[in-house]
């Protein structure tokens, strides 16, 4: 099949719950093993705060095969890669709850990541070559409900197996998941090829090269003894960003297009998602980690005082229309940043002794402004893009999502342990935590100047549409 065709109304029925279970499971898996750290990290003897590699090495591979997904399906057919996603995933998956230490666990990881890449790209890609533009926003809906439904029972699920199972099982959670996906994929997922496959492997290779050691960068600035590894290390990866772009500026079909970034609403987009999400992935992380090290709560707990993040994150999903068409998204992102940071630096006020249902109301209304943040920093970033632009700037999107997540979720636990190893909190953890957080929602705050540089029209094409 090269091209779009007409599918029976049975593979239009099912393809958006096929691509819902890879979604449901991706989203499940990226927020599961939050709660959980702790719990792991005493079987596998490692320290809690060590234990960061488990969730940068599953986020850092998503954002490395992200862009290689479209070749692939193309290449081999959206059916065969579609599968084969699956069964990589669950393969890592098992492999995950066998792990008998860190490094046999990040690797797993790394293989889980792999069919995570390929996973909810290809599917999204089957769902919109099948449907009419007519019939494809409401496909998409249903499709997307997982990944709000995700992110609320993953720290639950996850505390209420860690406590009355073990780890073990938030792996293994996902195998008949995947086996259902699986079956009804090789029943009703449609094997659509294109004979026209043009691929800048050159140019992936150098961007994922580069990914990649700034991301590692980050983990030797953590643990690191030695400053000259690190800067060696980051400046390599600088490098590559550089020789991506001369690669790009040759002309013939880059992976990523640099006349994207002479788009002022993109370039906006992306720097404005890169900045703000450098603090807003590190708080549910650490929030969890604060509960069961600081406060020895279990990780059912710190599950239950997460899960209104997600919950009024839907909320905020429906009400993001009205806000932008009020405001517009100058205003809107430029006051929602500054509410996110003043939230997170809310987080560090109380003490040890302070209730942790102090925590609930601020997580419920910083789940909220988050999601009028992501919906209204996706859409700006492809207001103003062309047709023959929208591809590979809505992949260019993702995989710079990938990346401000790991990277944020590395910034926060290399400013956990410098407060952590410091003089400054008089040997208490809570406080490391608190220090954490105000620099944290600090740098939060001061992100949202980029928005600046947006004008006040800008988006208006956008405010009748949804991401």
């Amino acid at each position: 099949m090269t091209e779009t065709s007409p599918q029976p109304t049975s593979v239009k029925k099912i393809l958006p719950l096929i691509l819902a279970t890879a979604i449901f499971m991706q989203m499940l898996d990226s927020t599961i093993l939050n709660t959980s750290l702790p719990s792991i990290a005493r079987d596998l003897h490692e320290s809690p705060l060590n234990m960061q590699n488990a969730i940068i090495s599953y986020v850092l591979t998503l954002a490395v095969f992200m862009p290689a997904s479209g070749f692939l399906a193309d290449r081999f057919g959206t059916k065969k890669v579609f599968i084969f996603s699956l069964i990589l995933f669950s393969l890592g998956s098992l492999f995950c709850s066998m792990s008998q230490n860190l490094t046999h666990l990040v690797i797993s990881r790394v293989i889980q990541g792999v069919g995570g890449s390929l996973m909810t790209p290809v599917g999204k890609l089957a769902l919109i070559k099948t449907f009419d533009k007519s019939e494809l926003l409401k496909a998409m809906n249903f499709a997307i409900i997982p990944a709000l439904i995700g992110p609320v029972l993953g720290p639950l699920v996850g505390g209420y197996m860690v406590d009355y199972l073990s780890w073990h099982w938030i792996f293994l959670i996902n195998i008949p998941i995947g086996v259902l996906g699986i079956i009804l994929g090789l029943k009703y997922m449609p094997d659509y090829k294109s004979t026209d496959v043009d691929f800048d492997l050159k140019g992936f290779l150098i961007f994922a090269a580069a990914s990649l050691l700034l991301s590692i960068s980050l983990e030797l600035f953590g643990d690191m003894q030695n400053i000259s590894p690190v800067l060696f290390v980051f400046i390599l990866g600088f490098l590559f960003l550089y020789y991506y772009y001369k690669h790009a500026r040759r002309g013939g079909n880059p992976i990523f297009p640099l006349d994207l970034f002479q788009v002022r609403t993109f370039r906006v987009g992306i720097v404005g998602n890169l900045a703000t999400r450098l603090g807003i992935s590190s708080v549910p992380l650490l929030l969890p980690l604060m509960i069961q090290i600081a406060y020895k709560q279990s990780a059912v707990t710190s599950g239950w005082i997460i899960a209104p993040m997600a919950l009024t994150a839907i909320f905020g999903k429906s009400s993001v229309i009205k806000i932008l068409d009020k405001y517009g998204y100058r205003q809107t992102l430029m006051v929602n940043t500054f509410i996110i940071g003043t939230l997170i630096c809310l987080l560090a006020i109380p003490d040890i002794y302070t209730s942790l249902y102090w925590f609930v109301p601020i997580i419920a209304i910083l789940g909220f402004f988050n999601s009028i943040q992501f919906t209204s920093m996706n859409t700006i970033s492809i207001a103003d893009l062309r047709n023959f632009q929208t591809s590979s700037g809505n992949s260019l999107i993702s995989v710079n999502q990938q990346l401000a997540i790991g990277f944020g979720i590395a910034f926060g636990l290399i400013v956990l342990k410098l407060f952590e190893n410091s003089d400054f909190i008089e040997g208490e953890i809570h406080n490391a935590f608190r220090y954490t957080f105000l620099t944290v929602g600090i740098l939060t705050i001061i992100s949202g100047f980029v928005f600046r540089r947006l004008h006040i029209s800008d988006g208006k094409n956008m405010q009748s549409k949804e991401d």
